[in-house]
């Protein structure tokens, strides 16, 4: 095995990142594409040292002529290599990137729980971090959506996903895809410039690295590493001062699987506590809370009004939040009801 500078780099993220642990079970998936089959590869060659027992799960939108090809094309991959292979196909063609997520995530949960994987492994790149970033920024977000694509997150119970490639660009992807003659499965769907993704990918980065920062991709995905290890900080902290405010232990909230919790309506919470908080805090708090009402995720006009009633008259109160609660000032207290 030729042994690359990729290589050791990987081998150190996956043990410094605590990543995986060793004689896991890891479900790769693989599109067909550079990213993908770079990892693969990866995986592969770093079996012998970590002793993971690895699957290839592969997911046909049905969104291409030559989809079927494509399938066929990473299974005889997989049995190329000795790999087991899962194959989950589309009932109808899934036409929107959302969609497509979230049936890909889906899915790969199901095949990792029936054959008992412990993790679902994904080639996203540096370069899609970046992506993700200035897409989450264009449409408006906090901090939390510029770090949107972590190194790993529960999907299940006892399923993890984890990304261990984030600090590798596309650039980089593709000239190992070229040093080791990988067959690279081109998606042509890559090209389709509706897609937003596909115009910050094909337009908008490559102006970005002509003209401001030639190392753009990696900027903008250190700023998102930078910004993960704030968004986690900030969280605990709002938990803790949304316990304060609500008064844990008094049965405001109950406790449910992996000790999460959830709101009992109707609620109350002390105002004298938030107000000696920061804004950033009082804001994240107030989002934890309609996260745990509300249906669809709070927009910024629902927090910022849940918010207001922070410091505002005695009796005031919101018009009603989707699904019909409303918050009104009692005294020392925010009431949800």
């Amino acid at each position: 095995m030729v042994w690359t500078p990729l290589h050791a780099k990987i081998h150190r993220t996956i043990r410094s990142r605590h990543l995986f642990e060793r004689n896991q079970r890891l479900l790769v998936a693989v599109s067909g594409g550079q990213d993908s089959l770079c990892l693969i590869k990866l995986l592969l060659d770093l079996q012998s040292k970590w002793g993971w027992y690895l699957g290839i799960a592969h997911c046909d939108h049905r969104w291409r002529s030559d989809s079927e090809a494509n399938a066929n094309h990473v299974e005889n991959l997989a049995k190329t290599w000795g790999i087991s292979f899962y194959l989950e196909t589309a009932n109808k063609p899934i036409n929107s990137e959302a969609a497509a997520r979230d049936w890909r995530y889906q899915v790969l949960s199901a095949i990792a729980q029936v054959n008992n994987y412990q993790y679902i492994v994904t080639g996203h790149t540096a370069s899609d971090r970046a992506e993700t970033l200035l897409y989450n920024l264009i449409r408006g977000t906090g901090a939390d959506g510029l770090q949107a694509l972590t190194w790993q997150r529960p999907l299940t119970t006892g399923i993890v996903l984890v990304r261990p490639l984030l600090e590798i660009t596309r650039i980089q992807t593709e000239q190992f895809c070229q040093e080791f003659k990988l067959p690279i499965w081109e998606d042509s769907t890559n090209q389709d410039l509706q897609y937003a993704r596909n115009r910050i990918r094909q337009e908008l980065l490559p102006y970005l690295r002509d003209n401001f920062n030639p190392q753009v991709e990696s900027a903008l995905a250190q700023t998102a590493e930078l910004l993960q290890a704030e968004v986690e900080y900030l969280e605990k902290a709002a938990q803790e001062l949304r316990d304060a405010a609500l008064g844990i232990g008094h049965g405001v909230w109950a406790r449910h699987e992996k000790d999460s919790l959830t709101p009992l309506l109707p609620l109350r919470l002390n105002r004298r506590v938030l107000q000696k908080a920061p804004l950033a805090l009082q804001r994240r708090v107030m989002r934890q809370v309609l996260q745990q009402i509300l249906t669809d995720a709070p927009s910024f006009e629902h927090i910022e009004k849940l918010t207001a009633l922070i410091i505002a008259p005695n009796r005031s109160q919101t018009d009603p939040f989707p699904g019909g609660a409303i918050a009104q000032v009692e005294g020392d207290w925010i009431c949800l009801k």
